[in-house]
């Protein structure tokens, strides 16, 4: 972490995450059910925590699923903010973090992403 973190204001973090969302490629993107994606300042107990996905996987969904809550993807600003030099790695830091959250929604665990190049 570089000590300083990058000033952004919440409504421009909130813009550049929706941002990385756009660039799930659109049959993935209309694949994705029942989920929704927070922007939060910090995870209460891992404070340098980039992101979160809470639910269940697509994968492991079957056909007794429904009525339940929609799975979160949780985007942390603050360490996000505080581990970047400018804006330009505040982009690619988040698109990194939405596309890895949006992997584990779709099954996909994180040795993957890790080979994929999404960790």
């Amino acid at each position: 972490m570089t000590g300083v973190p990058v000033e952004m204001t919440r409504a421009r973090f909130e813009e550049l995450v929706a941002d990385a969302l756009d660039l799930i490629p659109e049959e993935l993107a209309a694949a994705m059910r029942n989920v929704v994606v927070l922007v939060e300042d910090r995870h209460p107990s891992d404070p340098d925590l980039l992101g979160l996905y809470e639910g269940i996987a697509l994968t492991e969904r079957d056909s007794q699923y429904g009525g339940v809550l929609p799975d979160r993807i949780f985007v942390f600003r603050e360490p996000l903010l505080a581990m970047c030099e400018d804006e330009d790695e505040v982009v690619d830091e988040i698109a990194i973090t939405v596309i890895h959250e949006v992997g584990h929604h779709f099954g996909i665990d994180d040795e993957r992403l890790h080979e994929l190049g999404w960790a």
